[in-house]
């Protein structure tokens, strides 16, 4: 890839530094590593926020440390008003709109690319913060303006469309949620279940499988031949971190994180293939199914007590269950399968659309070739 038309950020942007010293800007912002502005929960009582820096619409703040330990440059556009910050952040702006759109840049700032050639120039070790200077010094495409509006107008499309999509499955969830409690939470006395009704293990009612090695045959993207979704221990994109030929899970049946953040479930009704020890728990009755996914999902689960937290599948398999009688259990599924399929569909419409907008932010280093 060539990079002689590439431009020099440091000639597009200029430093910002209002200070908030009348005091008028009340809205505290901090920045995430995952490039997003959220509200801030630090405790300033007695802090002067007089010398905190004021963020306006479309103009960026960026977090220029440790840059080489979290293999990621926190830096986000401000889409509100009007906010304030720490002073510890940097903020900067684009000089002129019409040369280089604010929206644009975040999208080059989105790239996993971009990130890696952050890594690359931070200094001071294993932390390794980047300085100013080098960020400026950094390079991109700059294509003319209306070209950069019909890759942003691309880009935000996508956008609108999965922020739909998570909106539906968010109000469909409430509302199995609100079905679950009426029918196996309101009124139930753990101490004294419903005739039919009785406390077992997790392993009585399921096969519990653990994920291995990554496939041979593996792609990033969804392609003729790789269509089998490839599932690790992540929250982000269901989990989901590419596609292979074979599955390993052919039956319905919900997938528990056992790393990291551990605990966190997922309902798979389609063939998948696990791994880094990705739990799946195999239901016995397909009509326990969505029952069990909010029982494990309402669970706080605690790790094996190792260096690195996991949760492993003798620990699930002594977990007590809950197991009402097949008759409610038939009944809850059969209304609660309308639901569910809606939100796998508005799921994997997702799933595609992340990896669409991927492709968005990947061809911008092409924008040349």
């Amino acid at each position: 890839m060539s990079k002689e038309n590439y431009r020099r950020l440091g000639d597009y942007i200029r430093e910002v530094d209002v200070r908030n010293r009348d005091l008028k800007v009340k809205e505290l912002v901090g920045l995430t590593i995952n490039k997003a502005f959220i509200p801030s929960v630090a405790n300033t009582i007695g802090t002067d926020l007089s010398n905190y820096k004021v963020i306006r619409k479309e103009q960026f703040a960026c977090s220029l440390m440790q840059v080489s330990r979290d293999g990621k440059m926190p830096v986000a556009m401000f889409e509100g008003e009007c906010a304030i910050m720490s002073p510890a952040y940097p903020m900067f702006e684009v000089v002129d709109n019409n040369i280089l759109l604010p929206q644009y840049l975040m999208m080059w700032f989105s790239r996993n690319e971009f990130d890696r050639e952050a890594s690359f120039y931070a200094v001071g070790g294993v932390r390794g913060s980047l300085t100013w200077q080098d960020f400026c010094d950094m390079t991109l495409p700059i294509p003319p303006i209306e070209q950069q509006r019909k890759i942003v107008a691309e880009y935000e499309t996508i956008t609108k469309r999965i922020r739909i999509n998570e909106q539906m499955i968010i109000r469909l969830e409430e509302t199995a949620q609100t079905l679950y409690c009426k029918m196996f939470v309101d009124g139930i006395d753990k101490e004294n279940l419903p005739e039919g009704w009785r406390i077992g293990t997790l392993g009585e009612i399921a096969e519990i499988k653990a994920g291995g090695d990554k496939p041979k045959s593996f792609s990033n993207f969804y392609t003729t031949q790789c269509q089998i979704p490839v599932i690790a221990n992540g929250i982000e994109n269901m989990g989901i971190i590419g596609y292979t030929e074979y599955s390993a899970i052919n039956k319905p049946a919900i997938t528990v994180s056992a790393r990291g953040t551990i605990g966190v479930c997922f309902i798979r009704t389609k063939p998948y293939y696990p791994i880094v020890r990705l739990i799946s728990v195999i239901p016995q009755n397909r009509n326990s199914l969505h029952n069990l996914w909010f029982q494990l999902s309402y669970k706080q689960f605690e790790g094996d007590g190792s260096v690195q937290n996991q949760l492993t599948i003798p620990v699930l398999e002594r977990e007590n269950i809950i197991i009402p009688e097949n008759k409610i259990l038939e009944e809850f599924e059969k209304r609660i399968s309308v639901i569910g399929r809606v939100i796998e569909v508005k799921s994997v419409q997702n799933t595609k659309l992340n990896e669409l907008q991927s492709l968005l932010l990947a061809k911008m280093g092409q924008i040349f070739d």
